[in-house]
């Protein structure tokens, strides 16, 4: 999450070269980006439609903020929990540490979509308002019944919700084996690691702290920002060992981390995780986000063993060879070439991390060429997310900033707790352009985010943000896109196995690009986005090829497919198409239809 101790000065002659460099390289990217840009670029629009959907909600929060513990919360999820096509919205919340030592607990919150624009809350009917020290969530189809079952991770292991089908869950950690992790569970995601159809179970672990042996407030170097009394940690303290959990088919779970090589002997601060198959050989890989220390890339032996690979693949460090905060991680195949790139949010000080993926396990950072650095390095950074805003057929990337101390407003560094998003367009050509104030007024109001997650709350083919913030409501911003730019909406099944199609892959063609995207399980910060998958196609008016890539299974390829349609695809059957259940004529209830 953070660096706590300042800098130590670097040699003279050498940090000033660098800086040029830097800014040099920055303003080149962004001088090519713009030349390369129509001068009338069309932008998409996000407007704050918070007030109109009804949620209520709000994330309990200590205003000093005095304890780590305190400042970590916040994970969102969207997810189809009653199989009405629609998405629903759940949030995390969690106590201070006074309330905790005081027995009072903090009520996490579902709203179920009502499919006019508005929301509400279902929680104490589903039964899943009171899960724990609630940090985050990710969803999988634990037992094979098509239903998508939800896990929140805790400050004190992770608690898992099984849908039963009638809008109501049942709390089944202890019957799934998986009430023995005990440790402070951050951005844990699923994911087929052994290819036998049943999603396993990731769950990276943050620090080793006890409530009732709490490091004191200021107290060392540690606790300290630039000489200002903050919160302990994470450096100074201890960390804790990450966890892996196979699923035996039955909804229950053995874990395996230390025999399959994920362990973390290192006892990293780990913050997010996400599967994926990096070297597209068939195999799921799985990247961890460690806070303050260096990355894992687990490359997948195929033998239900992982081997570390992170300092070769490039992903490790920052592109000086430093350890930086990787806190919310993003993944997508933001040029169209059919690899999944990686983007890691960070502390102030840093930079927004991108690590573009060049094949064979090789990795290359970015970040300034890219021209995403430059922005980012005032804010700390938490949930992000590719995704194409303005359905262009090229992924944007937007970030959710906010930062841990409270102290910074009165201590006059130019530096404030509350912090503007920020949004990045995709150039076209490996760069992006800043354009935040271009998209959106909303974006630039200062919040305390963490949680992103990203979906088509209102089913009319573009893509809307909930972000929830540590502090106060949330802010779900519903998108405007491009009305000449066309889109598809593809919700995947599998079948017999993996009935939530986790980490089928979609290769869709249209006017000569091809792009490729995943179903994915956890990811951004805490958070879980859309499962069904997205694809602006620009002015394409029909496409050429759509091609799913099963795991485990055969292809299945379709042609000529007409867009601005929703369909659905069991596996092996055909591609059907349904209609585009739109809000009563509007695209959402803060603008015309588009």
């Amino acid at each position: 999450m953070r660096q706590t101790t300042q800098r130590p000065t670097p040699p003279p002659g050498r940090f000033p070269i660098r800086a040029l460099l830097i800014v040099a390289a920055s303003a080149l990217a962004a001088s090519v980006a713009l030349s390369q840009q129509p001068s009338a670029r069309p932008f998409p629009r996000l407007d704050d439609i918070t007030a109109s959907t009804g949620i209520h909600f709000d994330h309990l929060s200590s205003p000093e903020q005095r304890y780590i513990v305190e400042s970590m919360s916040g994970g969102v999820a969207l997810l189809d929990y009653d199989g009405d096509g629609w998405l629903d919205i759940y949030f995390t919340n969690a106590p201070s540490v006074s309330m905790a030592l005081a027995g009072k607990k903090a009520r996490s919150a579902l709203y179920r979509n009502n499919h006019d624009g508005t929301f509400t809350d279902v929680t104490d009917k589903a039964g899943v308002g009171y899960p724990c020290w609630a940090m985050g969530a990710a969803v999988a189809d634990t037992t094979n019944d098509g239903r998508p079952d939800l896990l929140v991770t805790c400050f004190g292991g992770v608690v898992l919700y099984h849908n039963n089908g009638d809008g109501t869950f049942t709390d089944v950690t202890a019957k799934s084996g998986l009430a023995s992790d005990k440790g402070w569970a951050t951005g844990a995601t699923f994911g087929d690691y052994d290819g036998d159809g049943f999603p396993d179970l990731f769950v990276p672990h943050y620090v080793d702290l006890d409530l009732h042996d709490l490091p004191q407030f200021g107290s060392v170097k540690t606790c300290q920002y630039h000489d200002i009394a903050v919160q302990c940690g994470p450096r100074g303290l201890k960390g804790s060992a990450d966890t892996l959990y196979h699923n035996h088919g039955d909804g229950t779970f053995t874990e395996v981390a230390t025999q399959a090589g994920v362990s973390d002997p290192q006892h990293y601060f780990g913050l997010g995780a996400v599967w994926t198959d990096f070297d597209n050989d068939g195999k799921l890989d799985l990247f961890v986000a460690n806070d303050g220390e260096s990355n894992y890339l687990y490359r997948n032996e195929g033998n239900g063993h992982f081997k570390e690979i992170a300092s070769d693949a490039g992903v490790a460090f920052s592109e000086d060879g430093l350890e930086q905060a990787n806190m919310g991680v993003a993944v997508g195949d933001y040029e169209n070439k059919g690899r999944m790139s990686i983007a890691i949010s960070h502390f102030s000080d840093e930079y927004m991390a991108l690590y573009r993926n060049d094949g064979g396990m090789v990795f290359t950072d970015v970040s300034h060429s890219a021209g995403i650095a430059h922005a980012t390095q005032p804010y700390v950074g938490w949930g992000d997310a590719f995704l194409d805003l303005d359905n262009a057929g090229w992924l944007d990337l937007i970030l959710v900033n906010g930062h841990v101390y409270p102290q910074v407003d009165s201590a006059k560094l130019g530096i404030h707790y509350r912090e503007p998003k920020l949004l990045f367009h995709n150039d076209h050509n490996g760069t992006f352009s800043e354009s935040t104030t271009l998209v959106s007024d909303a974006l630039t109001i200062p919040q305390v985010s963490r949680g992103l997650a990203v979906g088509d709350l209102f089913n009319r083919g573009s893509l809307d943000l909930v972000v929830e913030n540590l502090t106060g409501s949330p802010q779900i911003l519903s998108s405007r896109t491009n009305p000449s730019n066309h889109w598809i909406g593809l919700t995947l099944q599998g079948a017999p196995r993996n009935r939530l199609a986790l980490n089928a892959r979609v290769r869709v063609t249209a006017s000569g690009i091809t792009q490729t995207g995943e179903v994915r399980s956890g990811g951004s910060y805490l958070s879980q986005s859309d499962l069904r998958l997205h694809f602006g196609l620009g002015t394409a008016t029909k496409i050429d090829t759509l091609e799913v890539l099963w795991p485990a299974a055969p292809p299945q390829t379709f042609h000529n497919i007409s867009p601005d349609h929703f369909y659905t695809l069991v596996q092996g059957g055909e591609l059907h198409s349904i209609p585009s259940t739109t809000y009563f004529g509007t695209s959402s209830p803060a603008h015309p239809h588009n």
